[in-house]
């Protein structure tokens, strides 16, 4: 059962608890949640939409509406309001497209991406004259005709939703609602990308307050984490109380003036006495607490975001950069800081490499291997099916050392355009941290064994050679550990 699943059980059961459940949130402002549409986006244009009287089939809003919607969004922006006023005009759209269709969203979609782009003569006109400008005195006061010309009528649109106080909870659900759609619709790419140019600034790390959140926060809160929590399931509230246990136990988490009480990101740490090699430890209740003064490693097990629409939006590196000073500070006896992560792509990569990994085996594994498979030399195939009973192999098993060779490749050289192919490696390791340990069965949960045949890993943070890792990163190389580096194949 998921997180939310056994949450909603919760509500079901009327069970209870020392922690209130927070009413649900009833401000009409916030959209509701978009089902996912039963049509495909229209064929036509807005703009030929909006000269017929009749709709097609495909399409949501009649001609008629969409030229009253068109006319409610170009008058958020005219210039003969405030923006106090445009302010008042976007909150009165946010909530009629809260009561919109998926369908009818679309509409709103098309019109913001098809009606406010930038001029393309005065843009045309401006990147002339900047590019006649360049290495003469006029080329600053070129450049700035330039970055006017590129300042859309949707930027200021989309800012003017911004101007109520609510306005920033409606972009970043619009822009979950529109993610999911542009693979089907190119049409909406550039409102996408300018949501997300916003969003990089307006969330940007220096305007984020870095905040603990333990058992006395606010029941709203706390169902918020059991809500997102998305590595390890938060299975009851003794389970959420044990990783929020002021001895033991730390979560930090980013907030935004304009979403008080929602974090955007947040990160549960373990204060360990040496880096952990499994997550059920972790998790157990019964286990015995390290006292804080005696720590000397935190452990980051869990990092979550919680807001599809801040997608492309990085503040994860900044999070741990600050936790870690945070923790520093609290506990100087703190000197290793590393995590405990789920490695979720390396079954589905496996699968598709495996063949390319036999070449690379010497004769000796390779016989080894053959007679366990019964297949001389072992195929694929048969090796891959093999190692679903990785729960089951011995610390001697020849599958067993294959399957954590296989893994130290997937970690340290697969790459894609140059970034590791893992999307928690790729993670990790641009924020500087290195490949230090792979741990056998530090997963045995159902999830664990389809992402990764239960394997986890440890990423290190060490602190003095994170810019010297991020570098190595950018020329294409991976900083593993010695253990790490023992297990590669020779190479062919």
């Amino acid at each position: 059962m998921s997180a939310t699943e056994w949450f909603q059980a919760r509500l079901r059961s009327g069970e209870k608890s020392k922690v209130p459940v927070a009413p649900e949130s009833t401000a009409k402002s916030a959209p509701k949640s978009a089902t996912k549409s039963t049509l495909k986006p229209s064929e036509r244009t807005t703009a030929e939409r909006l000269q017929v009287t009749l709709r097609k089939a495909d399409e949501a809003l009649s001609p008629r509406a969409l030229r009253r919607v068109l006319a409610d969004l170009q008058a958020v922006i005219d210039p003969r309001v405030s923006e106090v006023e445009g302010g008042r005009r976007a909150h009165a759209i946010a909530e009629a497209y809260a009561d919109a269709t998926p369908e009818e969203r679309r509409d709103y979609w098309a019109l913001m991406s098809e009606h406010f782009a930038a001029d393309a003569q005065k843009l045309k006109t401006a990147r002339d004259q900047h590019q006649a400008a360049v290495g003469t005195p006029d080329e600053g006061q070129a450049e700035l005709r330039l970055r006017r010309a590129l300042v859309s009528p949707r930027m200021r649109l989309l800012q003017r939703f911004a101007v109520e106080p609510a306005g920033m909870r409606f972009l970043v659900d619009l822009r979950a609602d529109l993610l999911p759609c542009l693979k089907a619709d190119k049409r909406l790419l550039a409102l996408d990308a300018e949501l997300e140019h916003l969003f990089s600034t307006w969330f940007d790390v220096a305007f984020l307050e870095l905040r603990r959140i333990d058992w006395d926060s606010p029941a709203s809160l706390i169902e918020k984490l059991i809500r997102y929590e998305a590595v390890h399931d938060i299975k009851s509230w003794s389970d959420v109380k044990n990783r929020l246990d002021d001895s033991d136990r730390r979560c930090y988490g980013f907030f935004h003036p304009r979403l008080p009480n929602e974090p955007l990101i947040f990160v549960e740490v373990a204060l360990v006495d040496r880096i952990s090699d499994g997550i059920t430890p972790l998790l157990d209740e019964a286990a015995v607490p390290v006292l804080p003064a005696k720590a000397t490693t935190a452990i980051f097990y869990s990092i979550s975001n919680t807001q599809t629409g801040l997608r492309g939006v990085s503040f994860g590196d900044s999070l741990i950069k600050r936790v870690v000073e945070t923790l520093q500070d609290e506990l100087p006896r703190l000197k290793t800081f590393a995590t405990l992560s789920p490695i979720p792509g390396f079954r589905t990569w496996l699968a598709k490499n495996a063949g390319d990994l036999l070449p690379r085996l010497d004769e000796k594994r390779e016989a080894e291997l053959g007679r366990l498979v019964g297949s001389m030399p072992p195929t694929a195939e048969r090796l891959l099916a093999a190692v679903d009973a990785a729960a089951t192999f011995d610390a001697k098993s020849p599958l067993r050392q294959w399957l954590l060779q296989a893994a130290a490749e997937y970690l340290g050289h697969a790459l894609v355009d140059g970034t590791p192919a893992d999307p928690v490696a790729r993670f990790h390791l641009g924020n500087g941290a290195r490949v230090e340990r792979l741990n056998w069965a530090g997963d045995p949960s159902p999830k664990g064994l389809k992402q990764s045949y239960g394997l986890m890993v440890n990423y290190l943070y060490d602190l003095k050679r994170l810019d010297k890792h991020r570098a190595w990163l950018g020329d294409g190389k991976v900083a593993v550990s010695g253990d790490i580096e023992s297990l590669f194949f020779k190479k062919g």
